[in-house]
């Protein structure tokens, strides 16, 4: 069996500001989707022009940009104006480096159309075995994006029974469909939104309670969402050592795992997060790369280094997991402990410039534009890609034109501080701890 290529760091990129970061803090490859037909609707996404300025953007770099293609689409929407067939036309003709497919009438129409398009077969086809993914192969797809609730046992099985030529994807951090692979329909239920067509409103995350046991049967549940309690909903109850569970709500983190990822034949690690924040792709990115990174280093010499999953903290998340790589989803609730998010440290401010000069005194002035307010004198931290946040004071705070400032209130205002290192443009200011070393 020949040597396979060190597996990619596969990052979101919900519009472009984030498709920036994740390019800047060390992904090797990027997916995003168009205005239609992807799976997160919820997303800025990128009209046709973006597009192809996003692919000329990060072939400029050497990152691959891949497109979700992965709603169910209907008949009507195939070649309707601006349908299916259009979008799959143009992005052959701008070059993107694959399409991410779930339903196999897509498959069958890009093999018709445009059959020079890179096929990779999405986490909503739900592949769970060899046999599945050498289909997919067969009919076309050169990645397969297996599905969430198998083992890293499971993936090593479906890998030594498959040609090297055929790639495999998963995910490795974020958050975690309770549906098969997240083909859900409690969503539309609720509220009309179509799971299947990007729309979802996660009503596994909400926030629900006994409204009485329901006349039907005695095993079942009739509950009501906090926010929703006209809508109630039967749902059948897993009971296990007296306690009752139906939902799934933690979030997956990998970050402590890099050695048996590596180890697996995985092809493509893959960060979940195109709606969440510029900030949120910035440092997931950078965290998962600096593992990678030293452990292909010097694999026998590999530590995992405390501070990257401190950064991982730092984003909004819920309790973090494992998901189902080390058990199966019969053995592991993946239930939260509390309830909501674990909220991020307040992203203030991206710098504009380098700043690799010192002055007199030894500090260098760096220019900033404003994203939240930053207040001279509070506890900041500067990320850089490589580096996880280094803790210094948001001293001498000064406007465009010099003059001394106490904070920098407005979104989108430029200003400048002395930091004691040198900081790159596309660095991130974010809030720090309450105390820091002065």
């Amino acid at each position: 069996m020949s040597e396979r290529k060190k597996a990619e760091l596969l990052s979101p990129a919900g519009n472009f500001e984030k498709l920036r970061a994740a390019v800047l803090y060390g992904a090797d490859a990027v997916y995003l989707a168009a205005k239609r037909f992807g799976m997160r609707a919820a997303s800025d996404n990128f009209t046709r022009e973006e597009l192809a300025e996003a692919v000329a953007y990060c072939h400029a770099r050497g990152v691959k940009l891949y497109v979700t293609v992965n709603v169910m689409p209907h008949t009507e929407e195939y070649s309707s104006a601006g349908g299916l067939d259009d979008l799959l036309l143009y992005l052959a003709g701008i070059g993107v480096d694959a399409v991410i497919v779930s339903d196999i009438g897509v498959v069958m129409r890009i093999r018709e159309i445009a059959p020079g398009l890179e096929i990779h077969i999405s986490t909503q086809a739900s592949a769970v075995s060899a046999q599945s993914c050498l289909a997919w192969h067969r009919l076309g797809a050169k990645r397969i994006v297996l599905a969430r609730e198998l083992s890293l046992a499971d993936i090593r099985t479906i890998r030594k029974n498959l040609p090297d030529e055929v790639e495999l994807e998963t995910f490795v951090h974020g958050a975690m469909c309770i549906a098969y692979s997240g083909r859900c329909l409690l969503s539309n239920y609720f509220t009309g939104r179509d799971a299947n067509h990007g729309a979802c409103a996660q009503s596994c995350r909400w926030c629900y309670a006994e409204a009485g046991r329901s006349p039907v049967e005695a095993t079942e549940l009739a509950l009501s969402e906090a926010n929703r309690p006209d809508i109630p909903v039967a749902l059948t109850a897993v009971e296990e050592r007296g306690e009752t569970f139906f939902m799934s709500s933690r979030d997956m983190c990998m970050i402590e795992h890099i050695p048996e990822l590596e180890e697996s034949g995985i092809s493509s690690y893959k960060i979940e997060g195109r709606v969440k924040s510029a900030y949120y792709t910035a440092v997931v990115t950078n965290a998962y790369r600096m593992a990678l990174d030293r452990y292909r280093a010097a694999p026998a010499h590999y530590t995992m280094d405390p501070l990257w999953y401190r950064e991982l903290c730092s984003v909004s998340h819920r309790e973090y997991d494992t998901g189902f790589f080390f058990t199966p989803p019969s053995e592991n609730a993946n239930v939260v402990t509390s309830l909501g998010y674990i909220r991020e440290k307040a992203y203030l401010a991206t710098a504009t410039a380098d700043a690799t000069v010192p002055d007199g005194n030894g500090l260098y002035r760096v220019p900033f534009v404003q994203r939240n307010k930053v207040v001279a004198g509070e506890a900041v931290e500067v990320i850089s890609p490589g580096k996880c946040g280094a803790a210094c004071i948001a001293e001498d705070m000064r406007d465009t034109d010099g003059n001394p400032i106490p904070a920098a209130p407005h979104p989108g205002m430029a200003f400048t501080l002395s930091l004691p290192f040198p900081v790159k443009e596309g660095d991130i200011l974010r809030q720090g701890e309450s105390e820091v070393d002065a």
